[in-house]
């Protein structure tokens, strides 16, 4: 005897469920310092104040921008990013490096529980870059960098794609 197709399909979802329930693993809420941004100097480089009261740069970690003057998408990453911030506080976020070797902090930035570096990749702001041994959040900037590319976002349009990297552009013009 046949089953009828709605027993079939409360089965097949209720297996989905299953699924998707065993391998559902919370994500950890983000955790480190708030800080109040001064000036975003580019697509993946904020300044703070630091303890001292000086200006401190902050480079956000996982992504590459398009350098500034590699046209338009250098200028669109920066305004993304400010838009984003939209003068309120963000969180940084620490991984293993806290800095590089130009003294800036090493960070991800998170907004009210949106990681900033994600969602300029995800829009096709910037590259997803894995910075060994900061790989913390790796996997989610390459889901979201592939769907940048397949949805033709921001720097994967394919009317006007990037054509150079941002560090192949810097070798090349700088």
């Amino acid at each position: 005897m046949k089953k009828p197709f709605f027993v079939i399909l409360a089965g097949a979802i209720a297996i989905v469920c299953l699924v998707a329930i065993a391998l559902w693993r919370p994500t950890p809420a983000p955790t480190g310092t708030t800080h109040q941004v001064q000036r975003v100097v580019s697509g993946q480089t904020l300044e703070i104040t630091g303890k001292d009261g000086k200006l401190k740069r902050v480079r956000l970690l996982g992504i590459k921008a398009p350098d500034l003057q590699q046209r338009p998408w250098g200028s669109l990453a920066r305004k993304r990013l400010e838009e984003l911030i939209d003068n309120k506080p963000i969180l940084l976020e620490n991984d293993l490096d806290s800095e590089d070797s130009y003294q800036r902090r090493l960070a991800y930035a998170w907004r009210d529980k949106t990681l900033l570096n994600e969602k300029l990749v995800k829009e096709g702001h910037a590259l997803a870059v894995s910075q060994i041994p900061n790989t913390k959040y790796d996997e989610r900037l390459a889901h979201a960098q592939e769907w940048a590319r397949v949805m033709g976002k921001g720097i994967w349009d394919p009317e006007n794609p990037m054509r150079l990297t941002p560090d192949e552009f810097r070798e090349r013009y700088r």
